[in-house]
C-alpha cells in the first residue's frame, strides 16, 4: 500500500501557526486552521502566500463558513472587506 504524503505549510509560517508544527499539519485538512490563524496574526508577506496558495473562492467559503473567534475587531473587518471584498455581507 502506497502512503499518501502530505502537503505542509512552509517552516516560515511556524511563528504564525505556533500551536501546531507545520509538520503536522496538511494543507487541505487543516486549511480552516492554516487560513484563520494566517489572516487573524499573520504578517502582509504570510496573508499574500494564502492568496498565492489557495483561490478566492476557498479563502472566503473558509473565512465566512468555519468559526474562528480569535479576531480582533479591527483585523476581521479589514480581512473581510478589503482582502476578500466582502463589505456588503453582514457577519457578526
Amino acid at each position: 500500500m502506497k502512503k499518501i504524503r502530505k502537503h505542509h505549510p512552509p517552516k516560515w509560517l511556524q511563528g504564525t501557526l505556533w500551536s501546531v508544527d507545520v509538520k503536522d499539519l496538511d494543507m487541505e485538512e487543516n486549511k480552516g486552521y492554516i487560513v484563520h490563524q494566517v489572516f487573524a496574526y499573520g504578517t502582509l508577506e504570510e496573508i499574500l502566500w494564502l492568496f498565492k496558495t489557495y483561490s478566492k473562492t476557498t479563502l472566503i467559503k473558509v473565512f465566512t463558513t468555519i468559526p474562528y473567534k480569535d479576531y480582533f475587531a479591527p483585523r476581521f473587518s479589514f480581512i473581510k472587506n478589503y482582502f476578500l471584498g466582502l463589505k456588503k455581507l453582514n457577519m457578526n
